[in-house]
């Protein structure tokens, strides 16, 4: 029996089983055991004469991965709002290949990626749904785009995505372990725990052979979520959903029908492509860092285009890969200091605005 089978046996017995606190813990380690598998199969390597991985490089302030069934759109909505030039016809299966394309916004440069449409399946291997998907794990925002007059693919989209070991919208679970020689499990909770209780996650976690450690969790987390942690490969990433050919269809009826939030589009009339721009900014949350080199004014015509929350040792990457080998600290002026021209370290956060000025050792 392949591993795919094994999968579906063991998500048909959770179905079959009648979830009650009597049986979470058998539920639980069958998810476990599911996931296992799930990685041996994403780890295995592809079959003699299988598809070769999509040769991306990335480029940009940012990569945007647009993920959907074929024919949803996806390379119209590309050729709108970027420079690409992707063939696009009224059939499947147009793009089969990772197309790429460059969005130009607010000083900001997104690489948008024009992936080949997936099917239902992917994640066990189906179509050329593995390789989507690896592109989809190493991009900043992934953009489930839909068919209007097929919107019920978007739970189909997420189970992939999820499947893959793609977390879309979520923050990743604050869950600490810690593996020791002896000792048994220690597991501190800082939060009530109404998902999950101590029995389940000890039971778990001796399924993946940790025996003694110490475990402290600082938010509520449930079985999967716990797994999630465990497994130790999963990509929290933001989404943003667009739904295509809207013209189609009474956008109304279809807003009360699904609950999900979107951005409803008609790519081929150029309908309402500005939402979908500011969307794409918006989420990926840019910040501006302006550069001041030592003894000259600060540059504040070019500024670096950088995500929320980036180091100072992150800067000096986007700059020159070698300005961290004679880094002595920075000196930042803006909302991140307490005063103006304070000395920091490399890991420094830096925040909207602020201008930095690098010092080398001598």
């Amino acid at each position: 029996m392949g591993i795919s089978e094994k999968i579906h046996d063991l998500e048909e017995e959770i179905k079959r089983t009648q979830k009650n606190k009597a049986t979470e813990y058998h539920i639980g380690l069958l998810k476990a055991k599911i996931a296992k598998l799930r990685h041996t199969l994403l780890e295995s390597p592809k079959r003699k004469g299988g598809g070769h991985a999509f040769d991306v490089k990335k480029s940009g302030d940012a990569t945007i991965a647009i993920i959907g069934f074929p024919s949803v759109g996806k390379s119209t909505l590309l050729i709108k709002i970027t420079n690409a030039e992707s063939k696009t016809a009224a059939y499947a299966f147009t793009t089969l290949t990772c197309i790429p394309g460059m969005l130009h916004y607010k000083g900001a440069k997104m690489q948008i990626l024009d992936l080949p449409g997936i099917l239902q399946g992917a994640k066990d291997g189906r179509g050329r749904g593995k390789e989507v998907i690896a592109v989809a794990r190493s991009s900043d925002l992934i953009i489930l785009m839909l068919d209007a007059q097929h919107s019920e693919h978007y739970e189909v989209l997420v189970k992939e995505l999820y499947g893959m070991g793609i977390r879309l919208n979520q923050h990743a679970p604050d869950v600490v372990i810690k593996k020791n020689l002896s000792g048994g499990l220690i597991i501190n909770h800082t939060i009530k725990l109404t998902k999950i209780d101590v029995r389940a996650i000890s039971n778990i976690v001796n399924e993946y052979g940790i025996h003694s450690g110490d475990i402290v969790i600082r938010s509520d987390i449930d079985v999967d979520q716990l797994i999630d942690v465990l497994e130790g490969n999963r990509i929290y990433l933001p989404a943003i959903t667009v739904m295509n050919k809207i013209d189609l269809v009474n956008e109304k009826e279809l807003r009360k029908k699904f609950q999900f939030p979107f951005i409803a589009i008609a790519a081929e009339k150029g309908k309402n492509l500005q939402s979908v721009i500011d969307a794409i900014y918006n989420t990926l949350k840019f910040i501006r860092i302006y550069t001041k080199p030592h003894g000259e004014e600060a540059d504040l015509k070019e500024p670096l285009i950088v995500r929320e929350n980036i180091t100072i040792r992150e800067v000096c990457g986007r700059l020159h890969r070698d300005i961290m080998k004679t880094f002595k600290h920075a000196l930042v002026w803006g909302k991140s200091v307490k005063h103006p021209g304070q000395r920091v370290g490399a890991e420094h956060i830096l925040k909207d605005g602020d201008v930095i000025s690098i010092v080398k050792k001598y």
